[in-house]
């Protein structure tokens, strides 16, 4: 079933902006046009998710990826999650009711240390990197866990489709320095904008402004800020700063950025010029609910 734009456009126009949302991500569930491709990578060959289980990757959803994959170890923070509840360490990650369970880390993203380098044939990733105060140095960890010619799958939320509509995209600038001052998980420089952009009305998970407030202070603990806040463009521009060779890239509604990245041998050989002139050409346009319908 496809819900008509002009019906969601007048829900969140009205104030239903929340209600909108949610509407449109469990009804207009339409497969990523990259779906096959994506599908063929993960089918050979032995993968980390970093963050998950992630919906997503689930049947009848928009990456039904899981049920294709032989092999698959995990990365989470944390023995306790809001999102995974309690964790365990080892053979655990029970991604798939229908395969082997995989290896359970319980690391930092950006300190993945008991993972030696070129480790795996892929990795993945499902809005996971808008939680960690440095992406720069957690994505320089998790491209030295792949193989050379293995691909890092990334879904990055996009602003339009989230409650960070309201606050602006993150410069690249900004994060690099993040990078080079070394910026710890315990970091808050954002804390006072997302405090009076965030939009509650999107979030009804979160609470009240109160208590909103309260979870967001504790943010090393519980990990639910959105440190970083992400457009496509913003996503090209991380990926050729790191090297790496850009595959494709998508935004699809509700909220997403989907984006697939090579490692190759020889960095320098690397050119992704013309994704950046589609996306000047507007070929990357937002297809997400705009506020300003």
């Amino acid at each position: 079933m496809i819900i008509n734009n002009k019906i969601i456009s007048t829900l969140k126009t009205k104030g239903f902006v929340g209600f909108a949302q949610i509407l449109l991500s469990r009804v207009y569930i339409k497969k990523s046009k990259y779906y096959t491709l994506i599908k063929e990578i993960v089918s050979d060959g032995r993968g980390l998710e970093i963050g998950g289980i992630s919906t997503v990757f689930q049947k009848k959803n928009i990456l039904p990826i899981y049920p294709h994959i032989v092999s698959l170890d995990n990365c989470n923070f944390s023995h306790n999650t809001i999102w995974e509840g309690d964790i365990h360490a080892g053979q655990t990650y029970a991604y798939d009711e229908n395969h082997k369970r995989g290896r359970q880390f319980v690391l930092e993203a950006t300190d993945l240390n008991d993972i030696k380098d070129e480790s795996y044939d892929f990795l993945l990733s499902s809005h996971m990197i808008e939680h960690t105060a440095n992406p720069i140095k957690a994505l320089k960890e998790w491209i030295r866990v792949v193989k050379v010619d293995g691909q890092l799958i990334l879904l990055v939320p996009h602003k339009e489709g989230t409650f960070d509509h309201n606050r602006p995209v993150t410069r690249l600038e900004h994060l690099l320095k993040d990078y080079e001052q070394d910026t710890t998980e315990k970091d808050l420089t954002h804390l006072d904008e997302i405090l009076e952009l965030h939009d509650l009305s999107m979030d009804k998970e979160a609470g009240t402004h109160t208590e909103f407030t309260t979870r967001s202070k504790n943010n090393f603990n519980n990990r639910c800020l959105h440190q970083h806040v992400f457009d496509t463009n913003l996503v090209l521009q991380i990926l050729d700063y790191l090297h790496l060779e850009i595959v494709s890239i998508e935004a699809k509604a509700p909220m997403h950025i989907i984006a697939i990245a090579k490692k190759v041998q020889n960095s320098s050989l690397v050119n992704n010029k013309h994704f950046f002139k589609r996306m000047l050409s507007g070929h990357f346009e937002s297809p997400f609910i705009s506020d300003k319908v």
